[in-house]
């Protein structure tokens, strides 16, 4: 057999496959599904009427289950109105292929998540069982949490939107139970003209920190910020524009302001464990009687040794004379402001979704999207959560570049 030389010609042009086949799909109609949400104080809506009508308009099919947007107060008919089809039953939610929520997955709604099925909620880490990730897994569920979504910048816009929302809240919650009927102290937060302003230390200068401190001192107190992290601590000073006492967190030193202080407050975050234990209960022993404390952290475990969790039903309690303010999620006590600022993050969010062509599309368009997804296809892509709970973890990148 004679072998002959291939044969290549000039009047041929050649290029690389890739510009050939990545070529961006064409956008996809999403069927978003919105449940009423079953968890405990659980008011937030994850979509408003106002996002809804926008995603309507753009070509994307809604269906929400009735009474879902109550404890925000939007009625079923703000959300027909806006061209949503509002139905009675869970299960008929759950047959959209998109479901977006406020609140993490609670075993009945697994029961419910049909193959290949698109989540976007938050997770709660601390909280979550091994059962519900397993049947997610089971499933081939792809699941964006809302702790861990990042935007372009590299933040996270919705936990970002709702550390604002709790900070500025923290300062009418401790002004309303400083007043004599709340059994306070009996001062006004922030103070008058010749009388000393009232006094507030904030534990943690995060962004729940930050906001807390702009709204006491837009009120007239007199600031103090503890914190481990003198980036933070300088990034709020810078934020803040003026000159706010910051220190570290040295033990004798927090102590001793906690004792002349009126309003104590717990913001620190927990970096995926728990919040770390700052204030003893010999400190809490050693404040002023009627003086309050609003541990944010609660959510995290706190990180005030006095603290327990509370309810909205009956948010206070008192120890040594103080009053202690320990409901988790605060935001969703100002749900309908809370529910906004999900929903600006949510519905520009699944445009994009839908001009890349659907989820899978986006995650190999937008590497910042990749943070926020725990489980992809039913493999588990959080390696916290493999590791808390020993089950297999897969590299996502990984896993895209596979599939491409």
């Amino acid at each position: 057999m004679s072998s002959s030389k291939p044969f290549v010609s000039p009047s041929l042009s050649y290029e690389t496959f890739e510009e050939t086949l990545d070529i961006k799909p064409r956008g996809a109609e999403l069927h978003i599904g919105i449940p009423k949400e079953v968890s405990f104080q659980e008011n937030r809506v994850a979509l408003t009427p106002e996002g809804v009508s926008v995603l309507v308009a753009n070509g994307h099919k809604v269906l929400i289950e009735s009474q879902s947007g109550e404890g925000a107060n939007y009625s079923d008919r703000d959300f027909s109105d806006a061209g949503a089809k509002v139905v009675y039953s869970k299960k008929e939610v759950f047959e959209c292929s998109t479901i977006v929520k406020s609140a993490p997955l609670c075993e009945m709604e697994v029961e419910y998540l049909k193959p290949d099925q698109f989540i976007i909620s938050p997770i709660h880490v601390s909280a979550m069982k091994r059962e519900i990730l397993e049947k997610m897994m089971e499933k081939k569920i792809t699941a964006l949490s809302f702790e861990n979504l990042k935007d372009d910048s590299g933040h996270n816009p919705i936990v970002r939107s709702m550390s604002e929302i709790a900070g500025s809240a923290v300062m009418l919650i401790a002004g309303h139970y400083l007043s004599s009927t709340n059994k306070g102290r009996g001062v006004l937060l922030g103070g008058i003209s010749g009388i000393p302003p009232t006094k507030v230390i904030i534990i943690g200068a995060g962004i729940v920190g930050e906001q807390a401190a702009r709204t006491a001192l837009a009120m007239g107190a007199s600031v103090k910020v503890f914190d481990n992290s003198i980036y933070r601590l300088k990034r709020l000073q810078n934020n803040i524009g003026t000159r706010v006492y910051t220190s570290v967190i040295e033990p004798g030193i927090l102590g001793k302001q906690l004792k002349t202080c009126d309003v104590a407050v717990g913001a620190l975050s927990a970096n995926g464990g728990r919040t770390p234990l700052v204030v003893t209960e010999e400190m809490v022993s050693r404040m002023r009687p009627g003086s309050v404390i609003v541990d944010v952290s609660i959510d995290h475990g706190g990180c005030f040794e006095t603290s327990r969790i509370t309810s909205q039903d009956a948010p206070v309690f008192k120890k040594y004379d103080v009053i202690h303010y320990c409901v988790p999620n605060i935001p969703s006590g100002f749900a309908r402001t809370a529910s906004q600022a999900i929903s600006n993050v949510l519905m520009p969010l699944m445009l994009e979704i839908s001009e890349d062509g659907g989820i899978e599309n986006m995650v190999w368009y937008r590497i910042n999207i990749r943070s926020g997804i725990y489980v992809f296809r039913g493999a588990l892509t959080n390696f916290y959560l493999s590791e808390r709970f020993d089950l297999k973890f897969t590299d996502l990148n990984l896993l895209i570049a596979s599939s491409r």
